[in-house]
């Protein structure tokens, strides 16, 4: 993770560090200069305004004034905002895993079924991304990868079907979980909106016995406009996760803090690398640590 996470240090924990040497106290200067820092890091102005709020209470709090505090102070703050727990796993689990096109939604998809097969759990795809062309056979290179079976029809098949044969099989042969891989992009939103929940339906009436979790993929290179994407799904409080890759690829790996922080969902796993173990458990004290 640290490495992971290079970019983004030698872009904020260096400002911040050459402001914390600038600056010979923790005066209204130096916390306009250090919110402004974690907002070019793509904390966002609301979050970046917020963690300088919090951070200035603790200092009065703790009657410190100087700013080698302040650093510390402020990477204890960004640990708890991050610090929320996972739910734990129900077996069975049918995942539903979203995100726009290029995000890395298929690769993660192919991750985390490695990332289960290797704690002894059974797994099945299914390739409910029937929109894009070739999504079918990126996921089944993948299914092969990982030697797990994968539920597939025909480019521009009705996803609702596929998931309908998918959580047929998957509850006739006792498989632990179910990852479906959904359309990237729809024409709008309702329409994505109105998918989802037709996949949802057939996956209650189906398989009620299964605890159903819906994935959000991000990439941490779009920064802001995650969050855009992410806000049609926000809206309807469908979303139990974020997956945030490729933070690796960029400097402003503050944006992992806004995305936790606007729409109040837990960051499960991030991308830090192109290996496949380098999809992990998202861990707060230690991106904080990295970070810092």
């Amino acid at each position: 993770m640290r490495e992971g996470l290079s970019k983004t240090r030698g872009s904020l924990t260096k400002r911040v560090d050459e402001l914390a040497e600038q600056s010979e106290r923790a005066d209204d200067d130096f916390f306009d200069e250090l919110e402004a820092i974690l907002i070019m890091a793509d904390m966002g102005a609301a979050t970046a305004s917020r963690a300088i709020g919090e951070l200035k209470s603790r200092m009065k709090t703790a009657g410190a004034k100087d700013t080698s505090s302040a650093r510390a102070l402020l990477k204890e703050i960004i640990a708890e905002e991050m610090d929320v727990k996972r739910p734990p796993l129900i077996w069975p689990m049918v995942m539903l895993v979203v995100g726009v096109n290029g995000v890395g939604k298929t690769t993660t998809i192919g991750k985390l079924a490695l990332r289960f097969q290797a704690i002894g759990r059974t797994v099945m795809l299914a390739a409910a991304d029937t929109f894009r062309a070739a999504a079918a056979e990126q996921l089944t290179c993948w299914a092969e990868r990982a030697r797990t079976p994968i539920i597939k029809l025909h480019e521009g098949a009705d996803p609702a079907a596929v998931v309908y044969d998918a959580v047929t099989s998957a509850k006739a042969s006792g498989t632990d979980l179910l990852i479906i891989d959904t359309a990237g992009r729809l024409h709008n939103k309702k329409n994505l909106m109105d998918e989802l929940e037709k996949m949802r339906r057939v996956i209650a009436r189906e398989y009620p016995q299964a605890d159903l979790r819906c994935i959000l993929v991000l990439d941490a290179v779009n920064g802001q406009n995650g969050l855009n994407q992410a806000s049609p799904l926000k809206e309807v409080k469908k979303i139990n996760g974020i997956v945030l890759t490729k933070l690796d690829g960029t400097a402003k790996g503050g944006i992992a803090v806004a995305i936790r922080r606007e729409l109040d969902v837990p960051v499960w796993y991030i991308g830090v690398g192109e290996g496949i173990d380098d999809l992990q458990p998202f861990d707060a004290a230690a991106f904080a640590d990295a970070l810092f």
